[in-house]
Protein backbone atom coordinates (compact mmCIF):
# COMPACT_ATOMS: atom_id res chain seq x y z
CA UNK A 1 0.00 0.00 0.00
CA UNK A 2 1.31 3.50 -0.73
CA UNK A 3 2.65 6.12 1.61
CA UNK A 4 1.58 9.39 0.01
CA UNK A 5 2.24 13.03 0.78
CA UNK A 6 0.01 15.60 -0.92
CA UNK A 7 1.72 18.93 -1.57
CA UNK A 8 0.21 22.37 -2.03
CA UNK A 9 2.05 25.36 -3.50
CA UNK A 10 3.03 26.70 -0.08
CA UNK A 11 4.48 23.31 0.94
CA UNK A 12 7.08 23.49 -1.82
CA UNK A 13 8.34 26.71 -0.21
CA UNK A 14 8.69 25.09 3.21
CA UNK A 15 10.84 22.03 2.47
CA UNK A 16 14.04 22.00 4.49
CA UNK A 17 17.02 19.80 5.27
CA UNK A 18 17.96 18.91 8.82
CA UNK A 19 19.98 16.37 10.73
CA UNK A 20 19.11 14.91 14.09
CA UNK A 21 21.41 13.25 16.64
CA UNK A 22 18.27 12.00 18.43
CA UNK A 23 16.96 10.34 15.27
CA UNK A 24 20.34 8.69 14.66
CA UNK A 25 20.23 7.39 18.23
CA UNK A 26 16.75 5.95 17.75
CA UNK A 27 17.73 4.33 14.44
CA UNK A 28 20.93 2.91 15.96
CA UNK A 29 18.75 1.25 18.63
CA UNK A 30 16.49 -0.11 15.90
CA UNK A 31 19.48 -1.34 13.86
CA UNK A 32 20.68 -3.50 16.76
CA UNK A 33 17.50 -5.59 16.40
CA UNK A 34 17.37 -5.59 12.57
CA UNK A 35 20.05 -7.92 11.13
CA UNK A 36 19.21 -6.88 7.55
CA UNK A 37 20.59 -3.44 8.40
CA UNK A 38 23.95 -4.69 9.66
CA UNK A 39 25.84 -4.87 6.35
CA UNK A 40 27.32 -1.36 6.34
CA UNK A 41 27.86 -1.25 10.10
CA UNK A 42 29.76 -4.40 11.06
CA UNK A 43 32.86 -2.49 12.32
CA UNK A 44 30.63 -0.27 14.48
CA UNK A 45 28.71 -3.27 15.79
CA UNK A 46 31.95 -4.92 16.85
CA UNK A 47 33.07 -1.76 18.65
CA UNK A 48 29.87 -1.20 20.62
CA UNK A 49 28.97 -4.84 21.30
CA UNK A 50 30.03 -5.01 24.95
CA UNK A 51 28.73 -1.57 25.88
CA UNK A 52 25.41 -2.16 24.08
CA UNK A 53 24.87 -5.33 26.11
CA UNK A 54 24.58 -3.17 29.25
CA UNK A 55 21.53 -1.31 27.85
CA UNK A 56 18.00 -2.51 28.54
CA UNK A 57 16.42 -1.53 25.23
CA UNK A 58 13.28 -3.69 25.47
CA UNK A 59 10.86 -0.75 26.07
CA UNK A 60 12.17 1.07 23.01
CA UNK A 61 12.16 -2.06 20.83
CA UNK A 62 8.58 -2.79 21.88
CA UNK A 63 7.57 0.63 20.50
CA UNK A 64 9.34 -0.02 17.18
CA UNK A 65 7.11 -2.45 15.25
CA UNK A 66 8.41 -3.66 11.90
CA UNK A 67 5.37 -2.14 10.22
CA UNK A 68 3.01 0.52 11.44
CA UNK A 69 3.27 3.43 13.81
CA UNK A 70 6.36 4.43 15.76
CA UNK A 71 5.90 7.05 18.50
CA UNK A 72 6.66 10.51 17.19
CA UNK A 73 7.24 12.04 20.61
CA UNK A 74 10.45 10.06 21.19
CA UNK A 75 11.87 11.46 17.96
CA UNK A 76 10.04 14.64 16.91
CA UNK A 77 11.14 16.60 13.81
CA UNK A 78 14.43 18.42 14.44
CA UNK A 79 14.05 21.82 16.08
CA UNK A 80 16.45 23.30 13.54
CA UNK A 81 19.11 22.28 11.04
CA UNK A 82 21.81 21.85 13.70
CA UNK A 83 19.92 20.93 16.87
CA UNK A 84 22.02 19.31 19.60
CA UNK A 85 21.10 16.07 21.31
CA UNK A 86 20.61 17.95 24.57
CA UNK A 87 18.05 20.26 22.96
CA UNK A 88 16.21 17.37 21.34
CA UNK A 89 16.05 15.17 24.44
CA UNK A 90 14.80 18.14 26.47
CA UNK A 91 11.86 18.37 24.05
CA UNK A 92 11.15 14.66 24.60
CA UNK A 93 11.14 15.11 28.38
CA UNK A 94 8.66 17.99 28.01
CA UNK A 95 6.07 15.83 26.17
CA UNK A 96 2.52 16.01 27.52
CA UNK A 97 1.88 12.60 29.18
CA UNK A 98 -1.51 12.21 27.48
CA UNK A 99 0.03 12.89 24.07
CA UNK A 100 2.69 10.30 24.88
CA UNK A 101 0.11 7.75 26.00
CA UNK A 102 -1.89 8.07 22.78
CA UNK A 103 1.30 7.85 20.73
CA UNK A 104 2.49 4.72 22.54
CA UNK A 105 -0.94 3.11 22.25
CA UNK A 106 -0.82 3.46 18.45
CA UNK A 107 2.60 1.79 18.31
CA UNK A 108 1.63 -1.02 20.67
CA UNK A 109 -1.50 -1.71 18.61
CA UNK A 110 0.80 -2.46 15.65
CA UNK A 111 2.91 -4.86 17.73
CA UNK A 112 1.04 -8.17 18.21
CA UNK A 113 0.58 -8.64 21.94
CA UNK A 114 2.38 -5.40 22.69
CA UNK A 115 -0.35 -3.64 24.67
CA UNK A 116 -1.04 -6.79 26.72
CA UNK A 117 2.63 -7.43 27.57
CA UNK A 118 3.94 -6.51 31.00
CA UNK A 119 6.11 -3.76 29.56
CA UNK A 120 3.30 -2.43 27.39
CA UNK A 121 0.88 -2.27 30.32
CA UNK A 122 3.47 -0.50 32.45
CA UNK A 123 4.22 2.10 29.77
CA UNK A 124 0.53 2.92 29.30
CA UNK A 125 -0.38 2.89 33.00
CA UNK A 126 1.84 5.84 33.94
CA UNK A 127 2.70 7.86 30.80
CA UNK A 128 4.44 10.63 32.74
CA UNK A 129 6.84 8.09 34.22
CA UNK A 130 7.21 6.42 30.83
CA UNK A 131 8.25 9.68 29.16
CA UNK A 132 11.08 10.02 31.66
CA UNK A 133 12.05 6.35 31.35
CA UNK A 134 12.18 6.43 27.56
CA UNK A 135 14.08 9.72 27.51
CA UNK A 136 16.61 8.23 29.94
CA UNK A 137 17.03 5.13 27.75
CA UNK A 138 17.58 7.27 24.66
CA UNK A 139 20.12 9.39 26.55
CA UNK A 140 22.09 6.32 27.63
CA UNK A 141 21.88 4.90 24.10
CA UNK A 142 23.23 8.20 22.76
CA UNK A 143 26.17 8.08 25.17
CA UNK A 144 27.06 4.47 24.32
CA UNK A 145 26.12 4.03 20.67
CA UNK A 146 26.42 7.44 19.00
CA UNK A 147 28.23 10.15 20.97
CA UNK A 148 31.74 8.63 20.63
CA UNK A 149 31.26 8.54 16.85
CA UNK A 150 29.14 11.65 16.38
CA UNK A 151 31.84 13.85 14.76
CA UNK A 152 32.29 11.20 12.05
CA UNK A 153 28.54 10.71 11.60
CA UNK A 154 27.80 14.43 11.58
CA UNK A 155 30.46 15.07 8.93
CA UNK A 156 28.86 12.48 6.65
CA UNK A 157 25.35 13.82 7.22
CA UNK A 158 26.45 17.42 6.62
CA UNK A 159 28.20 16.35 3.42
CA UNK A 160 25.00 14.68 2.24
CA UNK A 161 22.96 17.82 2.94
CA UNK A 162 25.50 19.96 1.09
CA UNK A 163 25.39 17.64 -1.92
CA UNK A 164 21.61 17.45 -2.08
CA UNK A 165 21.23 21.18 -1.51
CA UNK A 166 23.32 21.72 -4.65
CA UNK A 167 21.20 19.15 -6.50
CA UNK A 168 18.06 20.98 -5.36
CA UNK A 169 19.43 24.23 -6.76
CA UNK A 170 20.46 22.54 -10.02
CA UNK A 171 17.42 20.40 -10.78
CA UNK A 172 14.55 21.11 -8.37
CA UNK A 173 12.71 19.04 -5.81
CA UNK A 174 11.19 16.53 -8.25
CA UNK A 175 14.50 15.29 -9.62
CA UNK A 176 16.19 15.54 -6.23
CA UNK A 177 13.77 13.11 -4.59
CA UNK A 178 14.00 10.74 -7.56
CA UNK A 179 17.74 10.62 -7.01
CA UNK A 180 17.41 10.08 -3.27
CA UNK A 181 15.55 6.81 -3.85
CA UNK A 182 13.93 4.96 -6.78
CA UNK A 183 11.04 4.20 -4.43
CA UNK A 184 9.98 7.85 -4.54
CA UNK A 185 7.84 9.08 -7.42
CA UNK A 186 5.59 12.01 -8.27
CA UNK A 187 2.09 12.03 -9.71
CA UNK A 188 1.05 15.64 -10.07
CA UNK A 189 1.46 17.19 -6.62
CA UNK A 190 1.49 13.83 -4.78
CA UNK A 191 4.72 12.18 -3.64
CA UNK A 192 4.48 8.40 -3.27
CA UNK A 193 6.85 6.19 -1.30
CA UNK A 194 6.46 2.68 -2.73
CA UNK A 195 7.04 -0.59 -0.91
CA UNK A 196 5.68 0.42 2.49
CA UNK A 197 3.40 -1.77 4.58
CA UNK A 198 0.15 0.03 5.40
CA UNK A 199 -1.69 2.88 3.73
CA UNK A 200 -0.77 6.40 4.83
CA UNK A 201 -2.14 9.61 3.35
CA UNK A 202 -1.04 13.04 4.56
CA UNK A 203 -2.08 16.43 3.23
CA UNK A 204 0.83 18.67 4.17
CA UNK A 205 -1.41 21.69 4.51
CA UNK A 206 1.32 24.30 4.33
CA UNK A 207 3.69 22.63 6.81
CA UNK A 208 6.18 21.58 4.16
CA UNK A 209 8.53 18.63 4.56
CA UNK A 210 11.69 17.94 6.56
CA UNK A 211 14.29 15.98 4.56
CA UNK A 212 16.75 14.11 6.77
CA UNK A 213 19.67 11.92 5.76
CA UNK A 214 20.39 9.06 8.14
CA UNK A 215 23.34 6.74 8.59
CA UNK A 216 21.31 3.91 10.11
CA UNK A 217 18.02 3.91 8.19
CA UNK A 218 19.50 2.03 5.17
CA UNK A 219 18.13 0.19 3.21
CA UNK A 220 14.80 1.87 3.96
CA UNK A 221 13.30 5.25 3.20
CA UNK A 222 11.01 6.29 6.03
CA UNK A 223 8.12 8.69 6.01
CA UNK A 224 7.37 9.94 9.46
CA UNK A 225 5.44 12.10 11.89
CA UNK A 226 1.69 12.34 12.30
CA UNK A 227 -0.13 15.57 13.02
CA UNK A 228 0.57 17.95 14.68
CA UNK A 229 4.25 17.35 13.92
CA UNK A 230 5.76 18.51 10.65
CA UNK A 231 6.03 15.58 8.19
CA UNK A 232 9.47 14.13 7.57
CA UNK A 233 11.17 11.99 4.96
CA UNK A 234 14.26 10.12 6.13
CA UNK A 235 16.59 8.55 3.58
CA UNK A 236 19.99 6.75 3.60
CA UNK A 237 22.90 9.18 3.55
CA UNK A 238 25.39 9.06 0.70
CA UNK A 239 28.78 7.53 1.43
CA UNK A 240 27.85 5.15 4.24
CA UNK A 241 29.79 2.39 2.46
CA UNK A 242 33.05 3.96 3.63
CA UNK A 243 31.81 5.38 6.94
CA UNK A 244 33.62 2.99 9.24
CA UNK A 245 36.75 2.55 7.11
CA UNK A 246 39.89 4.30 8.41
CA UNK A 247 41.04 7.08 6.11
CA UNK A 248 43.55 5.87 3.55
CA UNK A 249 42.20 2.32 3.54
CA UNK A 250 43.36 0.22 0.60
CA UNK A 251 41.63 -2.69 -1.03
CA UNK A 252 42.06 -5.72 1.28
CA UNK A 253 44.78 -8.00 -0.05
CA UNK A 254 42.68 -11.11 0.47
CA UNK A 255 39.90 -9.57 -1.63
CA UNK A 256 42.36 -8.58 -4.35
CA UNK A 257 43.61 -12.19 -4.52
CA UNK A 258 40.03 -13.44 -4.72
CA UNK A 259 38.66 -11.07 -7.36
CA UNK A 260 41.75 -9.65 -8.99
CA UNK A 261 43.28 -6.29 -8.06
CA UNK A 262 41.37 -4.03 -10.45
CA UNK A 263 37.99 -5.69 -9.95
CA UNK A 264 38.44 -5.52 -6.16
CA UNK A 265 39.40 -1.83 -6.46
CA UNK A 266 36.18 -1.16 -8.38
CA UNK A 267 34.12 -2.88 -5.68
CA UNK A 268 35.86 -1.02 -2.86
CA UNK A 269 35.54 2.35 -4.62
CA UNK A 270 31.74 2.19 -4.41
CA UNK A 271 31.43 3.82 -0.98
CA UNK A 272 28.40 5.61 -2.45
CA UNK A 273 26.32 5.00 -5.59
CA UNK A 274 28.31 5.96 -8.68
CA UNK A 275 28.25 5.63 -12.45
CA UNK A 276 30.85 4.19 -14.79
CA UNK A 277 32.43 7.53 -15.73
CA UNK A 278 32.79 8.68 -12.13
CA UNK A 279 34.42 5.39 -11.12
CA UNK A 280 36.75 5.47 -14.11
CA UNK A 281 37.87 8.99 -13.17
CA UNK A 282 38.29 8.03 -9.51
CA UNK A 283 40.39 4.94 -10.30
CA UNK A 284 42.27 6.29 -13.32
CA UNK A 285 40.97 3.52 -15.57
CA UNK A 286 39.35 3.39 -18.99
CA UNK A 287 35.56 3.57 -18.82
CA UNK A 288 35.29 0.43 -20.96
CA UNK A 289 37.42 -1.51 -18.46
CA UNK A 290 35.37 -0.28 -15.48
CA UNK A 291 32.15 -1.14 -17.32
CA UNK A 292 33.31 -4.71 -17.89
CA UNK A 293 34.27 -5.17 -14.23
CA UNK A 294 30.95 -3.69 -13.07
CA UNK A 295 29.09 -6.16 -15.25
CA UNK A 296 30.97 -9.11 -13.74
CA UNK A 297 30.47 -7.86 -10.17
CA UNK A 298 26.79 -7.33 -10.77
CA UNK A 299 26.44 -10.80 -12.28
CA UNK A 300 28.10 -12.27 -9.20
CA UNK A 301 25.55 -10.60 -6.93
CA UNK A 302 28.01 -8.10 -5.44
CA UNK A 303 26.43 -5.00 -7.01
CA UNK A 304 23.01 -3.75 -7.93
CA UNK A 305 22.22 -1.02 -10.41
CA UNK A 306 19.45 1.44 -11.20
CA UNK A 307 18.98 4.00 -13.93
CA UNK A 308 18.80 7.64 -12.96
CA UNK A 309 18.38 10.09 -15.82
CA UNK A 310 20.94 9.30 -18.49
CA UNK A 311 23.26 7.28 -16.27
CA UNK A 312 23.27 3.96 -14.45
CA UNK A 313 24.25 4.09 -10.79
CA UNK A 314 25.89 1.08 -9.15
CA UNK A 315 25.99 0.25 -5.45
CA UNK A 316 27.01 -2.72 -3.36
CA UNK A 317 24.65 -5.45 -2.27
CA UNK A 318 24.92 -6.71 1.33
CA UNK A 319 27.30 -9.44 0.09
CA UNK A 320 29.41 -6.84 -1.71
CA UNK A 321 29.46 -4.71 1.45
CA UNK A 322 30.66 -7.63 3.55
CA UNK A 323 33.46 -8.48 1.11
CA UNK A 324 34.64 -4.88 0.80
CA UNK A 325 34.72 -4.55 4.59
CA UNK A 326 36.66 -7.78 5.13
CA UNK A 327 40.02 -7.53 6.85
Amino acid sequence: MPFQLHFGESDLLRCRFALSPLFETQEAVRTLSRPYRHGYHLPWLRRIQQAAATLDLEPLWLLMPDAGHNPDFICPPPIGPLATFEEEIAAVRATDPEVARADMALALADRPGGAASATGRRLLADPARSVGELAGLLERAWQVLIEPYWPRLRALLEADIAYHSRRLADSGLEQLLGEVSPRLSWNGSTLTLAGTRGDHQRVLGGQGLVLMPSVFVWPEVVGGHEEPWQPGLIYPARGIGGLWSPSGDRTPEALARLLGRVRADVLCALDEPAGTSALAHRLGLAASSVSAHLSVLRGAGLLTSRRYGHQVLYERTPLGIALAASD
